[in-house]
């Protein structure tokens, strides 16, 4: 009686791991990063509303983490605008966004998304993307500061990324010289 007992507790304590390794399988793949979603012609930019394809520059991407819905940004500086709201700034959303050493600034492939949280940033640069000044993006370090040396600007992580950075680096177009020109010139 004590081997059946024996081997009983044996056989529960195999299907005790069996299933815990298994519960541990289900959650892994709960938890797993959604694949980024190719910017498709007509798809539209979540702050600004322009149509994204055909500019040049990084561009973003934002997989919300409750409901999974995708939001596409015309350029990186949307994509933290929206970001850097107080709404979203502690959500564990999925981000991605285009590494510029494996892509062309005119026109990114999508094939080039990385995880934007891990990726290093250049403000301040000359390079413009879809609106004007952007931050350029890149997986690594050293590509974010080659991009420095030949563009200018500022490297930084994800996390030392503001407002302040995102603000300065907003155009002010020809709306800031309004006024102060001859009116004889002006058109209405």
């Amino acid at each position: 009686m004590n081997h059946i007992n024996h081997y009983l507790r044996g056989a529960l304590m195999i299907l005790a791991v069996i299933l815990v390794t298994a519960c541990g399988s289900n959650e892994e793949q709960v938890e797993a990063k959604p694949e980024p979603v190719h910017i498709e012609s007509g798809d539209e930019c979540h702050v600004c509303g322009m149509v994204i394809e055909g500019f040049p520059g990084p561009k973003g991407e934002v997989i919300t983490e409750k409901d999974q819905h995708v939001r596409k940004f015309c350029s990186t500086r949307d994509m933290f605008a929206w970001m850097l709201q107080p709404e979203n700034v502690n959500r564990d959303h999925t981000l991605y966004v285009h590494d510029m050493a494996q892509t062309e600034w005119d026109s990114p492939d999508d094939t080039a998304l990385i995880d934007a949280r891990m990726a290093f940033y250049v403000v301040g640069s000359e390079r413009d993307g879809a609106m004007g000044p952007t931050l350029a993006s890149f997986a690594n370090e050293s590509g974010a500061v080659a991009f420095k040396k030949e563009y200018g600007g500022q490297v930084l992580k994800y996390g030392d990324v503001t407002m302040e950075h995102i603000n300065t680096e907003m155009p002010m177009g020809d709306m800031h010289d309004m006024g102060e020109g001859d009116s004889s010139t002006m058109e209405y």
